[in-house]
């Protein structure tokens, strides 16, 4: 039976339409992705509560993918930091192909059914880590062979792919499918799968910091001050925290280097 990430789109003649209708089109697929994952929220539930008591022992989130879907774990990865006020060794990125593989493929690296788990064991992998495969197609060998070390290893495993029943969902521990259907372009799984992929990972990431204490009401107090915008944006939440005009609330946060410790300070 064909994947559903594989299946015919439900538009053809694309080459004839006028660009407002293409983007029309797009739209009323895009709109179907957001209904898609709110009826899978129980497993993306079941994989942060999974991973969260691991991270608060010290351990680390890896998310693994080849092509677009280790291109958008790499990206969920490499923002937490910056937001969150996390280590960059505590969310791991890992992409088949290595980093060159971000901007150009690589041809076959994720057909290698070794170097996942070579890649994973460069990183001192523990029984505290939690390994997240991600692969539309939910085939791909380079993940699932990782994940099936992670296994035999007792370490927590998850998965994010757009295919029912595929093995990448049979092999992780806690697996999340969203199955998107047929995309606009024929099997380009960068279009409604990488949508799905991309609005999972926001929430597995966000979910899991704000249980980690790096948000405090609705606001980033860790966030790392690295440029103009954002130590406005600080500086703004320390004035409404202590109270403080906005010069004082401003020398607050640049000697201490984030919204909670200026106010914890205070």
């Amino acid at each position: 039976m064909k994947k559903s990430t594989e299946q015919n789109s439900k538009y053809d003649n694309l080459q004839n339409m006028k660009v407002l209708e293409l983007l029309q089109n797009i739209n009323r697929e895009d709109k179907s992705v957001a209904e898609t994952i709110k009826d899978i929220l129980p497993s993306i539930e079941s994989l942060i509560n999974a991973a969260v008591p691991n991270m608060k022992k010290g351990g680390r989130l890896f998310y693994m993918g080849a092509g677009t879907s280790g291109r958008l774990g790499v990206v969920d990865a490499s923002e937490c930091p910056p937001t969150f006020g996390v280590d960059f060794g505590k969310v791991v990125g890992i992409i088949a192909g290595g980093d060159i593989a971000i901007r150009k493929a690589v041809e076959n690296a994720e057909d290698d059914t070794a170097q996942g788990w070579i890649d994973l064991k460069k990183y001192k992998i523990t029984g505290k880590d939690t390994v997240i495969g991600i692969a539309a197609s939910g085939s791909t060998p380079y993940v699932i062979s990782a994940l099936e070390e992670c296994n035999q290893r007792k370490i927590t495993t998850g998965c994010i792919t757009c295919n029912e029943n595929s093995l990448l969902a049979k092999t992780a521990k806690f697996p999340i499918a969203a199955v998107v259907g047929p995309e606009f372009v024929t099997g380009s799984t960068r279009m409604k799968a990488g949508t799905a992929q991309k609005l999972i990972l926001n929430m597995i990431s966000t979910a899991i910091m704000i249980q980690l204490g790096h948000v405090k009401g609705n606001k980033m107090v860790d966030m790392q001050l690295s440029n103009d915008k954002l130590i406005d944006r600080g500086t703004i939440m320390v004035m409404e925290e202590t109270g403080l005009d906005y010069n004082a609330a401003n020398k607050l946060l640049l000697k201490y280097g984030s919204v909670r410790k200026a106010v914890e300070n205070l």
